[in-house]
């Protein structure tokens, strides 16, 4: 039982987008383009901060001038000296609603360079404007780097958002896919991954195969930019993208970013429409999405919060709790689904659906049902007078601990967590079955943990906001949506009901395609009820509809860079003393290096002898 308890925050099946324009004007008249840009049916525009002329006389006539007059003038100039009004784009605060604005300097920063990017950003900051967008730097990374670090430190609140193509063409290179990536990696590393520092991504003619777009899903985009010239005309003439680029932005979608469309100074890429088409088609892409499940539709609002696992055993759960868990009718088929082959094949399990599934089956059933938490054991005293009367018998009684007055045939219990066993499930139904025929069945019959290695940026942030080591050995459940697998996900152990049996495989061994950071680890279940009736949180075999379990996330306390093809071994612990259970883990990557294969980079081995967290028993 792995899911929130709360009501969900978000009722509309999608988030509204905003979209803007950028006309790549280098003199724009502001109110101009605003009025323009709000007639045609943008939600806001990208303009420069000041304009050309200043720049070249700050960069052109003062910084290579010898002339001694001007080069005091210069001095004065670094000093602080203030915008003058004509050197603005935008003038007053007055003027700003719902703009971002670009600073389209050089990114080879020199001195000056550096000043006037201070400036600019100050200035944006005091009329209340929070992001900037800056340009990929083409080289010079260090310094550049350095000179945005220098920002972050001196210029409070500016975000910085840096504009990178999904693909860089290159004369010498050719079109390279995975590039882009990785220079934006090396930046931000540079950085210090700073809270303050986001990607807008340029959607490029050639888009990268799935596997490295998945990628930029765990980096944290803020902003889409569409060029005009990456539209196709239909038959009419009107802007469209082609099938894929259709399938991305949608993707894109979900993730509630800004999408801009970029177009040149004078005018559409289009026959028909004019410049509002644009915005027209991705509205339309927006109002097209495909409809929700109902597992996205109760994720809403969900998506990469953290929140604590459960621990039914040690804590007694609210009604809510219960009360999320039961709007679940996909596990209670199966479950019922289980019970009533398990009645079938028997010679002679949770309320209603062994009720119902006794009657299906038609078999004379005496039910017990065991509960320790003493509110929720009154909820089922209402619901033995109202409903059941003599058909259930309802015990109060830890089931470690109860004596049954007879052994029981069919054993039912949903103690499963996001990691299968996360919630105790072995230890209880260990305690619990010696009240279990010796031929007996227990539904569910077994569960396997799987494990794989995931990038999230925005996860690893969110953990790294409470500022200690405790919350970096603490696993979290988590309705991934930033976040990218890098390699599929590998069995790590079962358990087998009655009779219990651990079959544990602490070392697995990822091969990883791609270049990525790893943040940490995401982990699933499959859970066999009975022979062949599976439920599951697996992404490749997840029960239609369920929305029982959320996946959990063991973070790494320092993300790990992994170079293309890197092997990846993942240890794992499942440990117990006489009071609780806890979790350890470390990461250990390795390369190819002539006859050997080398390890670099091992992370930590986290939450030693469950220092940090741990399942109280």
């Amino acid at each position: 039982m792995e899911t929130s308890t709360t009501s969900n925050p978000n009722v509309s099946n999608y988030p509204r987008i905003m979209i803007g324009l950028s006309r790549g004007q280098e003199e724009p008249d502001a109110s101009l383009v605003a009025a323009e840009a709000r007639e045609l049916g943008y939600d806001f525009i990208i303009l420069p901060i000041t304009f050309p002329n200043y720049r070249r006389f700050l960069f052109e006539q003062l910084v290579d001038s010898v002339d001694i007059k001007e080069t005091k003038l210069m001095e004065e100039w670094r000093k602080g000296q203030p915008f003058c009004r004509e050197d603005l784009v935008v003038k007053n605060a007055g003027q700003i609603s719902n703009w971002i604005n670009l600073d389209s300097s050089d990114h080879n920063i020199r001195i000056n360079s550096e000043v006037i990017l201070r400036q600019q950003l100050t200035w944006i900051g005091h009329i209340g404007i929070t992001a900037a967008l800056i340009p990929f730097p083409s080289d010079s990374f260090i310094n550049y780097a350095r000179c945005i670090n220098s920002i972050f430190g001196t210029v409070p609140y500016i975000n910085m958002w840096i504009k990178i193509p999904l693909v860089l063409e290159d004369e010498t290179l050719g079109s390279k896919e995975t590039i882009t990536w990785e220079r934006w990696n090396k930046f931000r590393t540079l950085c210090d991954n700073h809270v303050r520092l986001s990607i807008v991504l340029e959607v490029t003619q050639n888009l990268p195969e799935d596997n490295i777009l998945d990628r930029w899903f765990a980096e944290p985009i803020k902003a889409i930019f569409l060029p005009t010239t990456i539209f196709l005309s239909n038959a009419k003439g009107f802007p469209v993208l082609s099938k894929r680029h259709q399938t991305f932005v949608r993707k894109l979608i979900k993730y509630k970013p800004h999408f801009v469309i970029e177009c040149a100074a004078d005018g559409p890429n289009h026959a028909s429409g004019g410049l509002s088409a644009y915005q027209e088609y991705v509205h339309h892409l927006h109002r097209t999405m495909p409809e929700l499940t109902p597992v996205e539709q109760f994720a809403l609002g969900y998506h990469d919060f953290l929140q604590s696992p459960l621990q039914p055993l040690m804590d007694n759960l609210e009604s809510s709790t219960y009360e999320v868990f039961e709007k679940d009718s996909t596990k209670y088929v199966l479950y019922e689904k289980a019970i009533h082959h398990a009645l079938l094949d028997h010679n002679t399990g949770s309320e209603e659906m062994i009720l119902e599934a006794a009657e299906k089956a038609q078999k004379r059933v005496r039910v017990y049902a065991i509960e320790k938490n003493p509110s929720a054991f009154v909820t089922l005293q209402n619901k033995k007078t109202e409903i059941w009367g003599d058909k259930v018998t309802i015990v109060f009684s830890d089931m470690r601990l109860w004596k049954a007055p007879e052994k029981a045939d069919i054993l039912v219990s949903e103690l499963l967590g996001s990691f299968g066993d996360n919630e105790l499930s072995p230890e209880c139904l260990d305690g619990a079955q010696k009240f279990l025929k010796a031929d007996g069945i227990s539904i569910p019959a077994s569960y396997t943990a799987f494990i794989s290695p995931i990038s999230s940026s925005k996860l690893h942030n969110e953990v790294a906001a409470y500022k200690d080591l405790a919350h970096f050995e603490t696993p979290y459940v988590v309705m991934f949506q930033s976040a990218c697998e890098l390699a599929k996900p590998c069995q790590i152990w079962s358990f087998e009901h009655p009779n219990r049996n651990i079959a544990v495989d602490e070392d697995v061994t990822f091969n990883v395609r791609e270049s990525g950071i790893l943040h940490g680890i995401a982990g699933y279940f499959e859970s066999i009820l009975y022979k062949d009736i599976m439920l599951s949180i697996h992404p490749d075999t997840h029960s239609i509809d369920m929305l029982s379990w959320f996946p959990i996330f063991f973070p790494l306390k320092i993300p790990i860079y992994l170079p293309s093809n890197t092997k990846l071994d993942i240890n794992f612990w499942r440990l117990t003393n006489s009071h609780k259970v806890w979790y350890e883990w470390c990461v250990d990557p390795s390369l190819p290096l002539g006859y050997e294969t080398v390890s670099f980079g091992p992370s930590a081995i986290h939450n030693s002898l469950g220092r940090s967290s741990w399942i109280g028993l």
